[in-house]
């Protein structure tokens, strides 16, 4: 009988010691994750300006490499930034397309769709932001939309073309820099081309287990933007969009205040203006006339 109930005890104690045992490793395996968790996620929100703005510096090719008259433009921030860019007229017309570009790269990289704003009988001004091509300094969410309004004065002051002769036009990133510009000015028409709702989410589209909202550095808040935008908006998006979900731009339709067009096109992010060919072209031939009558 007592050596019953040693033995029990002794199951009881080892018992005790087992579960204690899977407690500190089960304790050690949450400390861990949590751990990696906090590392990573402290690296994503310091790695978000390198993942977001990919500039170029070097120009080797400018419009006149396609045939086209232009001017190459020096203007200056608000805030005292030296900035670069080119303005390319085209024969007999009162619309400007006032080109706001993407995250990557510089303006050398947009003479495909300048070339296209060209044939269709706009005149184009397109802009490189702080820290991209010849501009000074290094990109910020703010001095984004400072070079963008920046970029806009230049146009109605320097150049004196009416406001209601000014299409703000911005693809992907440029789309929410665009839409911050349209909402703060006057303009005939804003044109966003594979352009995301918001910064935020996006990186919850990409990073759905990380509190984004607690990491973000950017704000980028395109449909916030739209709401006060009066100007005719037409969205164009790819349903082949590999990188800015198809539904953003839909959302960002909905958003828009009336009158509002939406244009499907086809292609990845980055080339769906070219394989979609006469379609897009066409989609800007329609609106521009659709903006001449008004």
């Amino acid at each position: 009988m007592l050596k019953f109930f040693r033995s029990n005890g002794i199951e009881v104690i080892e018992s005790k010691l087992k579960s204690e045992r899977m407690l500190s490793v089960v304790t050690s395996i949450a400390v861990t994750v949590l751990i990696v968790y906090v590392v990573f996620g402290l690296a994503m929100y310091f790695a978000q300006p390198m993942l977001l703005y990919q500039p170029a510096h070097e120009i080797t090719c400018t419009p006149a490499e396609l045939g086209l008259d232009f001017e190459n433009v020096n203007f200056e921030s608000e805030d005292g930034m030296q900035l670069s860019g080119w303005y390319i007229p085209a024969a007999d017309t009162r619309l400007t397309v006032l080109f706001c570009h993407g995250n990557g790269g510089n303006i050398m990289h947009r003479l495909d769709s300048v070339s296209i704003f060209n044939n269709l009988g706009a005149n184009c001004f397109i802009f490189d932001y702080r820290g991209y091509g010849q501009s000074q300094g290094r990109p910020t969410e703010q001095g984004t939309y400072l070079d963008a309004m920046a970029a806009y004065k230049w146009l109605t002051e320097a150049k004196n073309i009416s406001a209601d002769g000014i299409i703000i036009f911005g693809r992907s990133l440029g789309g929410s820099i665009a839409a911050q510009l349209a909402a703060n000015v006057k303009a005939a028409g804003l044109v966003l081309e594979s352009t995301f709702t918001s910064y935020i989410d996006m990186g919850k589209k990409y990073y759905p287990y990380l509190p984004v909202g607690w990491f973000a550095k950017y704000r980028y808040d395109t449909v916030e933007y739209l709401k006060d935008v009066r100007c005719p908006v037409m969205v164009i998006h790819s349903g082949e969009d590999e990188l800015v979900p198809f539904e953003f731009g839909r959302q960002l339709y909905e958003a828009a205040n009336e009158p509002k067009e939406f244009v499907e096109i086809f292609g990845g992010h980055n080339d769906g203006f070219l394989v979609s060919g006469r379609g897009y072209r066409d989609a800007w031939t329609n609106w521009l006339k659709s903006l001449q009558q008004r």
